[in-house]
Protein backbone atom coordinates (compact mmCIF):
# COMPACT_ATOMS: atom_id res chain seq x y z
CA UNK A 1 0.00 0.00 0.00
CA UNK A 2 1.02 3.76 -0.44
CA UNK A 3 0.70 6.26 1.04
CA UNK A 4 -0.35 8.98 -2.05
CA UNK A 5 0.89 11.81 -0.43
CA UNK A 6 -0.69 14.25 -2.96
CA UNK A 7 -4.28 13.27 -2.24
CA UNK A 8 -3.93 14.79 0.90
CA UNK A 9 -6.16 18.24 0.94
CA UNK A 10 -5.52 21.79 2.41
CA UNK A 11 -7.90 20.50 5.00
CA UNK A 12 -6.06 17.51 6.24
CA UNK A 13 -2.54 19.92 6.34
CA UNK A 14 -4.27 22.32 8.38
CA UNK A 15 -5.84 19.19 10.74
CA UNK A 16 -2.20 18.17 11.22
CA UNK A 17 -0.71 21.54 11.89
CA UNK A 18 -3.40 22.36 14.25
CA UNK A 19 -2.67 18.88 15.95
CA UNK A 20 0.90 18.96 16.15
CA UNK A 21 1.19 22.63 17.21
CA UNK A 22 -1.31 22.16 19.84
CA UNK A 23 0.56 18.75 21.57
CA UNK A 24 3.84 20.60 20.62
CA UNK A 25 3.03 23.26 23.22
CA UNK A 26 2.88 21.15 26.13
CA UNK A 27 5.17 18.22 24.98
CA UNK A 28 8.36 20.19 25.98
CA UNK A 29 7.77 19.99 29.45
CA UNK A 30 6.00 16.92 29.78
CA UNK A 31 7.86 14.36 27.10
CA UNK A 32 10.72 11.99 27.47
CA UNK A 33 13.62 14.05 25.78
CA UNK A 34 14.43 10.81 23.45
CA UNK A 35 10.92 11.69 22.14
CA UNK A 36 11.45 14.90 21.58
CA UNK A 37 14.92 14.48 20.39
CA UNK A 38 13.27 12.10 17.52
CA UNK A 39 11.08 14.46 16.38
CA UNK A 40 13.79 16.37 15.25
CA UNK A 41 15.79 13.64 13.62
CA UNK A 42 12.84 12.28 11.57
CA UNK A 43 12.18 15.94 10.36
CA UNK A 44 8.21 16.33 11.40
CA UNK A 45 6.99 19.85 11.14
CA UNK A 46 3.59 21.63 11.64
CA UNK A 47 3.90 22.79 8.08
CA UNK A 48 2.88 19.38 6.50
CA UNK A 49 1.91 16.28 6.84
CA UNK A 50 5.01 13.39 6.66
CA UNK A 51 5.65 12.11 3.65
CA UNK A 52 7.10 8.62 4.40
CA UNK A 53 8.42 7.42 1.12
CA UNK A 54 10.60 10.77 0.50
CA UNK A 55 11.21 11.87 3.77
CA UNK A 56 10.27 9.78 6.36
CA UNK A 57 11.44 6.55 5.70
CA UNK A 58 14.86 7.67 3.95
CA UNK A 59 15.72 9.23 7.42
CA UNK A 60 14.66 6.25 9.89
CA UNK A 61 16.47 4.11 7.70
CA UNK A 62 19.48 5.89 8.05
CA UNK A 63 19.65 5.99 11.85
CA UNK A 64 17.89 2.29 12.76
CA UNK A 65 16.92 0.84 9.90
CA UNK A 66 13.41 0.73 9.95
CA UNK A 67 10.36 1.75 8.19
CA UNK A 68 6.79 3.16 7.99
CA UNK A 69 4.80 0.46 6.20
CA UNK A 70 1.40 2.59 5.36
CA UNK A 71 -1.52 0.03 6.10
CA UNK A 72 -5.59 1.23 5.94
CA UNK A 73 -6.37 0.85 9.70
CA UNK A 74 -6.39 -1.87 12.31
CA UNK A 75 -4.95 -5.26 10.77
CA UNK A 76 -4.54 -8.83 12.39
CA UNK A 77 -2.36 -9.87 15.15
CA UNK A 78 0.06 -11.29 12.78
CA UNK A 79 0.61 -9.07 10.31
CA UNK A 80 1.31 -6.64 12.68
CA UNK A 81 3.60 -8.42 14.65
CA UNK A 82 5.07 -9.94 11.83
CA UNK A 83 5.86 -6.14 10.13
CA UNK A 84 7.13 -5.27 13.52
CA UNK A 85 9.69 -7.76 13.96
CA UNK A 86 10.97 -7.06 10.09
CA UNK A 87 11.52 -3.55 11.45
CA UNK A 88 8.46 -2.19 9.44
CA UNK A 89 6.01 0.03 11.75
CA UNK A 90 2.18 -0.33 9.96
CA UNK A 91 0.83 3.06 10.15
CA UNK A 92 -2.60 4.54 8.89
CA UNK A 93 -2.61 7.01 6.18
CA UNK A 94 -6.45 8.36 7.18
CA UNK A 95 -6.72 11.31 9.03
CA UNK A 96 -9.08 12.03 11.06
CA UNK A 97 -11.74 15.73 10.55
CA UNK A 98 -11.56 18.70 12.01
CA UNK A 99 -14.87 17.33 13.59
CA UNK A 100 -12.62 14.27 15.38
CA UNK A 101 -9.62 16.89 17.16
CA UNK A 102 -10.34 15.36 20.60
CA UNK A 103 -11.25 11.75 19.89
CA UNK A 104 -10.93 8.87 17.96
CA UNK A 105 -11.96 5.24 17.90
CA UNK A 106 -9.14 3.91 16.65
CA UNK A 107 -6.00 5.71 15.67
CA UNK A 108 -4.77 7.55 12.50
CA UNK A 109 -2.39 8.82 11.30
CA UNK A 110 -1.63 11.94 13.56
CA UNK A 111 -1.51 8.91 16.23
CA UNK A 112 0.61 6.57 14.36
CA UNK A 113 3.41 8.86 13.21
CA UNK A 114 3.16 11.75 15.43
CA UNK A 115 2.82 9.48 18.55
CA UNK A 116 5.66 6.93 17.78
CA UNK A 117 7.20 7.47 15.09
CA UNK A 118 9.69 10.17 16.25
CA UNK A 119 11.25 7.15 18.67
CA UNK A 120 11.91 4.65 15.89
CA UNK A 121 15.05 7.14 15.60
CA UNK A 122 15.94 5.44 18.78
CA UNK A 123 17.87 2.52 18.73
CA UNK A 124 16.84 0.67 21.85
CA UNK A 125 13.78 1.22 21.68
CA UNK A 126 13.71 0.16 18.15
CA UNK A 127 14.95 -3.41 19.69
CA UNK A 128 12.48 -4.01 21.89
CA UNK A 129 9.62 -3.32 19.54
CA UNK A 130 11.43 -6.12 17.24
CA UNK A 131 12.09 -8.92 20.16
CA UNK A 132 8.92 -8.52 21.65
CA UNK A 133 7.04 -8.89 18.09
CA UNK A 134 9.23 -11.98 17.71
CA UNK A 135 7.97 -13.64 20.93
CA UNK A 136 4.56 -12.66 19.82
CA UNK A 137 4.98 -14.68 16.64
CA UNK A 138 5.91 -17.98 18.78
CA UNK A 139 3.06 -17.29 20.92
CA UNK A 140 0.31 -16.83 18.02
CA UNK A 141 -1.66 -20.30 18.77
CA UNK A 142 -2.47 -19.24 22.58
CA UNK A 143 -4.73 -16.75 22.59
CA UNK A 144 -4.59 -15.74 26.53
CA UNK A 145 -0.47 -15.22 25.68
CA UNK A 146 -1.14 -12.95 23.08
CA UNK A 147 -3.60 -11.25 25.04
CA UNK A 148 -0.99 -10.69 27.79
CA UNK A 149 1.63 -9.76 25.34
CA UNK A 150 -1.20 -6.85 24.11
CA UNK A 151 -1.54 -5.41 27.92
CA UNK A 152 2.47 -4.89 27.84
CA UNK A 153 2.46 -3.39 24.53
CA UNK A 154 -0.29 -1.06 25.89
CA UNK A 155 1.08 -0.25 28.83
CA UNK A 156 4.90 0.40 27.04
CA UNK A 157 4.41 1.51 23.32
CA UNK A 158 1.20 2.51 23.91
CA UNK A 159 0.69 4.38 27.44
CA UNK A 160 3.97 4.58 28.91
CA UNK A 161 6.20 6.82 31.35
CA UNK A 162 9.77 6.94 32.02
CA UNK A 163 11.97 8.19 34.61
CA UNK A 164 14.23 10.49 33.63
CA UNK A 165 16.47 13.01 35.65
CA UNK A 166 13.93 12.45 38.29
CA UNK A 167 11.28 13.17 36.40
CA UNK A 168 8.38 11.62 35.04
CA UNK A 169 8.11 11.60 31.45
CA UNK A 170 5.63 10.25 28.78
CA UNK A 171 7.34 8.22 26.14
CA UNK A 172 3.65 6.23 25.19
CA UNK A 173 2.62 7.04 21.85
CA UNK A 174 -1.28 6.93 22.96
CA UNK A 175 -0.44 9.25 24.96
CA UNK A 176 1.80 11.73 22.80
CA UNK A 177 -1.07 11.92 20.82
CA UNK A 178 -3.89 12.94 23.09
CA UNK A 179 -4.19 16.29 24.40
CA UNK A 180 -6.38 15.25 27.74
CA UNK A 181 -4.60 12.19 28.60
CA UNK A 182 -0.78 14.00 28.31
CA UNK A 183 -1.66 16.29 30.93
CA UNK A 184 -3.97 14.05 33.12
CA UNK A 185 -1.42 10.68 33.38
CA UNK A 186 1.39 13.28 34.92
CA UNK A 187 -1.35 13.91 37.67
CA UNK A 188 -0.07 13.23 41.20
CA UNK A 189 -3.18 11.38 41.78
CA UNK A 190 -2.74 8.98 39.10
CA UNK A 191 -1.31 5.85 40.30
CA UNK A 192 2.18 5.19 38.60
CA UNK A 193 3.38 2.10 39.15
CA UNK A 194 7.08 0.12 38.51
CA UNK A 195 7.72 -1.70 35.47
CA UNK A 196 6.99 -5.46 35.99
CA UNK A 197 6.69 -7.85 33.41
CA UNK A 198 4.55 -10.37 35.33
CA UNK A 199 2.36 -7.49 36.61
CA UNK A 200 2.18 -6.14 33.44
CA UNK A 201 1.29 -9.54 31.73
CA UNK A 202 -1.45 -9.59 34.15
CA UNK A 203 -3.09 -5.88 33.99
CA UNK A 204 -5.92 -4.84 32.85
CA UNK A 205 -6.70 -1.66 30.63
CA UNK A 206 -9.20 0.45 28.78
CA UNK A 207 -9.27 1.62 24.92
CA UNK A 208 -12.54 3.88 25.66
CA UNK A 209 -11.00 6.23 28.41
CA UNK A 210 -7.74 7.44 30.47
CA UNK A 211 -6.02 4.73 31.85
CA UNK A 212 -6.71 3.93 36.00
CA UNK A 213 -2.86 3.98 36.40
CA UNK A 214 0.71 3.98 34.62
CA UNK A 215 3.73 2.09 34.49
CA UNK A 216 7.19 3.34 34.81
CA UNK A 217 10.15 2.51 33.37
CA UNK A 218 13.52 3.37 33.88
CA UNK A 219 15.73 3.76 30.46
CA UNK A 220 15.02 1.98 27.36
CA UNK A 221 17.83 -0.32 28.01
CA UNK A 222 15.41 -1.57 30.49
CA UNK A 223 12.51 -2.51 28.28
CA UNK A 224 15.21 -4.12 25.92
CA UNK A 225 16.41 -6.23 28.34
CA UNK A 226 13.06 -7.43 29.52
CA UNK A 227 12.67 -9.29 26.83
CA UNK A 228 13.59 -12.77 27.95
CA UNK A 229 11.88 -12.28 31.22
CA UNK A 230 8.73 -11.66 28.99
CA UNK A 231 9.25 -14.78 27.34
CA UNK A 232 9.76 -16.78 30.30
CA UNK A 233 6.98 -15.44 32.50
CA UNK A 234 4.64 -16.34 29.69
CA UNK A 235 6.09 -20.29 29.57
CA UNK A 236 5.92 -20.60 32.90
CA UNK A 237 2.21 -19.34 32.70
CA UNK A 238 1.46 -21.32 30.01
CA UNK A 239 3.70 -24.57 30.27
CA UNK A 240 5.08 -24.27 26.99
CA UNK A 241 8.10 -25.86 26.30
Amino acid sequence: MQQDFNNYSPSDHRVWRTLFERQMEQLPLMASKTYLEGIKRVGFVADCIPNFETETNPRLRALTGWEVEPVTGLIPKRNFFELLANQKFPASTWLRTPEQLDYLEEPDMFHDTFGHVPLLAHQPFCDFMSELSKVALRWLDVPEAIEQIGSLYWYTVEFGLIQEENRLKIYGGGILSSIGESTYCLRPDVPKIRFDVRELLAASYHIDRFQDHYFVINSFEELYRSVPDIEAVLTEMHFLV
